[in-house]
Formats: structure tokens, C-alpha cells, sequence
């Protein structure tokens, strides 16, 4: 299938650091999966590198012409020139904190659709201060964080709203959510250099005011919260331990990721209160989020929560960050490709509907959406199905965002699950009874 999307431009998608890690599974992808007759280009530093990419996609896939080269440093000169001759622009060139401004900025001046895979909120926050105005003028849509962080949860959230709206069971709530809760249920990997530099490098490219400021409920949404107030409130138990025990769900404890999702997931709320199109979807004016990990039982779940603690330390004191930065991998590196097609993720979640008060009852037994989502296979090769999928969502479908502007994987909305769902990344909802 031809792109519909007429953009005049030399290429419809260029991957931008295709020679790293994550950048060789979203070639890869883009190979044997999205239409033959795309225009696309390999982009980095080394024109070796990228020969050996070129030549790995010939022979995934010989049927289809290779993708262009494109040699590209970190140079805003470079970038706005790269930026300017593609419709979509992936970037797998981190840390973002560090290096990926440079890209973000070029295609929001330049009206090219940006997609990244950022786990760093203090980055989107930067940029959303300093680039979303840019975006909207050039007509830019940028998708930061549309990787393995975070857009299962935020997609997940999506699918569990879109049943509350839909299903006669919901009726009476009239599509409103008034919370969700979501467990990493299943998760079996190891993370990449890219991955663990990002996180031990954290407060060398960020204030500690910042990662705060970023972590702060609904500080990525468009608009405030009308009532911030109404998520619920750990217990004292649970802010000792991390474990909590949530019904449909079971024990969970602490996750790594919470922070991280949880400002995604609060920006798609925003997102789809502010958007035209979106205001159909939008979850309501209660709504909450919350993220937890699935531990093996009480004595795992209170070590996760206390190791996340002592990584924080870690993160704090520049010699522990030091020290441990030479037992990881390095950037552009990660897990051998046969033991990572081993890997296992799932999320599960369930949303209870915003009821009115007059409804009856004490919330006994009344229905409760459930959903999950999961792959089997490298959580680096599930990011590079998120990037090619959302380009190819891009350059095909019309997605109706009303211009440019930064967005959330959400935002793309069924069209986009669809894809993924093609790809391997499988999604289901149900009714429950709680």
C-alpha cells in the first residue's frame, strides 16, 4: 500500500541512530514489515555502521529496495537539513537529556513528525516549555516516550476508558473513569546500555528540582486537574513495604517505572480533554492512575520497594553512580538477540467508571473493566514495532490531531492498537464484576 499522506519530501521515514541498539530493531522492523514501496533512510554518525545496516535489511528482506544513508552528527545545521527531507523522523539517539534536543528541536522548526522513545520526564517537560509552540505553528506532531516506556500503561489506560465508554454495562457513568490501576504483571529482560546509561546519568543532565518537578501529578497535562485530590492515598503499610493488594490484580509492590508512566498517562488525560477530535475519548474530571509491579510474594515485593529506594541513593551520590556505571552495559549495546527473543512483558489493569452518586449501592458488585496487554519477544524489539507502527500510523491514516503539537502514543487510538496488535503486541478488555 502507497502512503496516502502527499508530503512532497525525499523520504517518508528516516531512523535516526539505526546503527544502536533500539535504532537495529526498528530497521529491522521497517524491513519486513511496512510497505514496500516506502521511502526511507538510515541516519547516524559512521557510514560503516549503517552499511552493515543496509546490508542486515537487504537480507531480512531482499524483495524490497534497502534504505537510503544518511550521514548525521549531533549538529543542529545537520539535524534541520535531515529534518527537512522526511515526513517522519524516529530518533533512538540517547540520552535525550544529553543529546536529543538537537533532533527535537529541528523537526518541530521544521515541521517534520518527531517519534522517540525517551524515559525521561524532565525531558519532555523541557521541551514541552520550549518547543510545543513551535510544533503547533509548523504543523510538527511529535511522540516522545512512544517506546517500551510508556506506551503499554498508556495504551492499556486507553483501551480500559474506551470499554467504560462503549459497554452498556458503563452506561449510567456516561463514559467517565474515575480511576485505573495498573501491574506490570510479567516482565522478563535484561535492559540495554542505552537504558542504564539514561538512568545513572539522570541528575548529570537534570536538577534534582526538575525530576520533581516532572514527577509531580498532572505536571505534563495541557490543563490542571479539577480535583488532583481525588487519588487515592497510599496507606502507611504501603508506604513502608510498597506492597498494596488490589482486587482483580492481587499483591503488587513498588515499581521502577510508576513515576515515569504516570506523567504520560496524566498528559493523555489532559490531551484528550483539550483535543476537538479527542474530547469523545476523554476520561473524565476524577480521574486517576496509579502503577504497581506484581512481585512472587510478600518477602520479593518488600525487596523490590526497598531496592528502588537504595537505586535512588545511587542515583544521588555521584561515586556510587560512578562505580556502578562500569558493571553495565555501554550505550549502543544490550542483551545477545537470541536470549532477548526469550523476553516476556505484560500489563494488566483494571478501571472502575466515575458512577454518579444517585447510582446506589456501596460499589459492590458493580462492574469494573479489565485488560491486559503483552508480548513475547525483546522488549527492544517491541520499541522498534512502537516507532516503525506509529510512523507508518503517521504517513497512511489521517489521524485527525487538529495540527501540530506534542502528543502521547494514546492519542493515536485504535488505528494504532490495531497496528500493533498485526505486529505482535496483543490487547484484550472485559467486563467484570468486582
Amino acid at each position: 500500500m502507497a502512503p496516502k499522506q502527499q508530503h512532497g519530501r525525499q523520504y517518508d521515514v528516516v531512523v535516526f541512530g539505526a546503527s544502536g541498539y533500539t535504532g537495529k530493531y526498528t530497521a529491522e522492523h521497517i524491513a519486513t514489515r511496512l510497505p514496500t514501496d516506502l521511502k526511507w533512510a538510515v541516519a547516524g554518525r559512521s557510514h560503516s555502521k549503517l552499511e552493515q545496516v543496509v546490508a542486515h535489511c537487504r537480507s531480512l528482506n531482499a524483495d524490497r529496495p534497502p534504505p537510503a544513508i544518511e550521514v548525521c552528527d549531533i549538529d543542529d545545521g545537520q539535524l534541520d537539513a535531515l529534518a527537512r527531507k522526511t515526513f517522519v523522523l524516529i530518533t533512538t539517539v540517547g540520552p535525550y537529556g544529553q543529546l536529543g534536543e538537537h533532533a527535537f528541536r529541528a523537526c518541530a522548526e521544521n515541521g517534520t513528525h518527531y517519534l522517540d522513545v525517551t524515559g525521561e520526564v524532565p525531558f519532555v517537560a523541557r521541551m514541552l516549555a520550549k518547543y510545543e509552540n513551535a510544533a503547533k505553528a509548523s504543523g510538527a506532531m511529535m511522540f516522545p516516550q512512544i517506546g517500551i516506556e510508556s506506551a503499554p500503561p498508556d495504551l492499556l489506560t486507553w483501551s480500559l476508558a474506551a470499554l467504560i465508554r462503549s459497554d452498556p454495562a458503563f452506561e449510567s457513568a456516561r463514559g467517565a473513569v474515575r480511576d485505573v490501576t495498573v501491574s506490570m504483571h510479567t516482565i522478563k529482560s535484561a535492559p540495554s546500555g542505552g537504558t542504564l546509561t539514561t538512568a545513572l546519568n539522570l541528575l548529570e543532565n537534570f536538577s534534582i528540582s526538575e525530576v520533581r518537578a516532572g514527577q509531580k501529578p498532572y505536571a505534563l497535562s495541557p490543563i490542571p486537574h479539577p480535583s488532583p485530590s481525588s487519588a487515592p492515598t497510599p496507606s502507611l503499610l504501603t508506604r513502608v513495604t510498597g506492597l498494596v493488594t488490589v482486587p482483580t490484580l492481587g499483591l503488587l509492590t513498588s515499581s521502577i517505572a510508576a513515576g515515569t508512566d504516570r506523567a504520560l498517562v496524566h498528559r493523555t488525560w489532559g490531551l484528550l480533554e483539550t483535543i476537538p477530535s479527542r474530547r469523545g475519548q476523554a476520561y473524565g474530571p476524577h480521574f486517576s492512575f496509579r502503577e504497581y509491579l506484581r512481585p512472587r510474594g510478600w518477602y520479593q515485593g518488600i525487596g523490590l520497594h526497598l531496592g528502588l529506594i537504595l537505586f535512588s541513593v545511587v542515583l544521588v551520590v555521584p561515586f556510587l553512580r560512578r562505580l556502578v556505571a562500569g558493571y553495565v552495559y555501554g550505550p549502543g549495546e544490550g542483551p545477545d538477540t537470541e536470549v532477548a527473543k526469550l523476553d516476556k512483558l505484560e500489563y494488566r489493569g483494571v478501571a472502575h467508571a466515575d458512577f454518579p452518586a444517585d447510582a446506589g449501592g456501596n460499589g459492590k458488585g458493580r462492574p469494573v473493566a479489565f485488560g491486559r496487554v503483552w508480548f513475547n519477544g525483546s522488549f527492544y524489539h517491541l520499541t522498534g514495532i512502537f516507532l516503525a507502527e506509529a510512523a507508518a500510523t503517521l504517513f497512511e491514516d489521517d489521524v485527525q490531531l487538529g495540527g501540530g503539537g506534542i502528543f502521547t502514543p494514546a492519542c493515536l487510538g485504535q488505528p494504532y492498537i490495531d497496528r500493533l496488535d498485526r505486529a505482535g503486541f496483543h490487547s484484550e478488555t472485559k467486563v467484570l464484576s468486582e
